[in-house]
């Protein structure tokens, strides 16, 4: 997509927002008064994630004098993935800008983003180079995991934790967002293919509320990222991963059995006493099997799925505006 390709019209700014009373009002009125500048199409989806400390009926009542201001509510805490997965869905920009709700992003960046989208790229994304956070709860174990993240991804971004980013309408609409991947937002559209930049962005101390973050959460991370890894090395070819796994087991097996034949043929060992041999071969010979088999069915979705990818790419979107 070319610098000089026609300016993408509409924009939404989805916000995930769980116990944030006291800045919901002061996030919705700053956000309103950026959109207000743009002299474009615009609405704010808000999902709340479950929160029990009032934050919803702020919402609602906001809602209620806005129509530009769309809330989805969540019946309980699902985690920040499912409220960005849900503020995605419910969103109708051509362009979609994210943002943390507790204020420390700041929404006079949008302009900003909106314009580094329109150079040509597909994703955006905010580094807080001056953070206003705490050195050791959040500063140290981001940078660490920021390092882990882009050698594992590819992605070469300052600050992949950052939550203000924005994303072109078919790069959202691609991407399928679980577990924790709401931090992976870039390596998963550099899986669709996209463009993704980074700019400076400004960054702010928390005034009300207290902060969501723990370190039990790095865990999840770890474990998602890990899921990632696989994802992003196999997804093209899954029958080189488990037919690498199955080959494994295929070759325990015939070492196996390369053992008994010595032990039976060479040492004239009875049948009966290496019978637990025998059965450990079977079952590798087993799970060789199920591990292939299970590659060929991860090729055969993901071949449907590229059929089924070519099939809809000429269809056109309506405007839902």
């Amino acid at each position: 997509m070319s610098p000089s390709m026609k300016k993408p019209g509409s924009v939404s700014v989805v916000v995930p927002i769980y116990n944030e009373r006291e800045n919901a009002v002061l996030l919705y009125r700053s956000v309103r008064d950026v959109l207000k500048t743009l002299g474009r199409k615009t609405e704010m989806v808000f999902v709340d994630d479950g929160s029990v400390d009032g934050t919803r009926e702020v919402l609602r009542g906001l809602a209620a004098r806005d129509r530009s201001l769309r809330v989805v509510l969540f019946r309980r805490n699902f985690g920040q993935s499912a409220a960005m997965a849900a503020g995605f869905r419910a969103s109708r920009g051509d362009i979609v800008v994210t943002m943390d709700g507790d204020l420390q992003n700041d929404p006079a960046d949008i302009p900003q983003l909106l314009s580094k989208i329109e150079e040509g790229y597909d994703v955006v994304s905010g580094w807080r180079k001056d953070r206003k956070d705490k050195l050791f709860l959040r500063k140290i174990p981001s940078r660490l995991a920021n390092r882990l993240i882009c050698s594992v991804t590819d992605v070469r971004l300052h600050d992949t934790g950052c939550s203000l980013k924005a994303f072109r309408r078919d790069v959202v609409d691609r991407i399928r967002i679980y577990g924790e991947l709401h931090r992976f937002l870039p390596a998963l559209a550099r899986v669709e293919g996209a463009r993704i930049s980074e700019m400076v962005v400004r960054h702010h101390p928390r005034r009300f509320g207290k902060s969501k973050y723990n370190l039990t959460r790095t865990f999840r991370v770890l474990m998602d990222l890990s899921t990632l890894n696989l994802f992003l090395k196999y997804l093209r070819s899954p029958f080189r991963f488990f037919g690498k796994i199955g080959g494994g087991f295929f070759f325990a097996g015939l070492a196996v059995c390369a053992w008994i034949g010595h032990r039976v043929m060479v040492r004239n060992v009875p049948l009966a006493d290496v019978n637990v041999a025998v059965t450990l071969a079977f079952l590798c010979f087993v799970a060789g099997f199920q591990w292939i088999s299970l590659g060929a069915v991860a090729s055969l979705i993901v071949k449907t799925g590229r059929r089924r990818g070519a099939s809809l790419s000429g269809l056109i979107r309506p405007d839902a505006f």
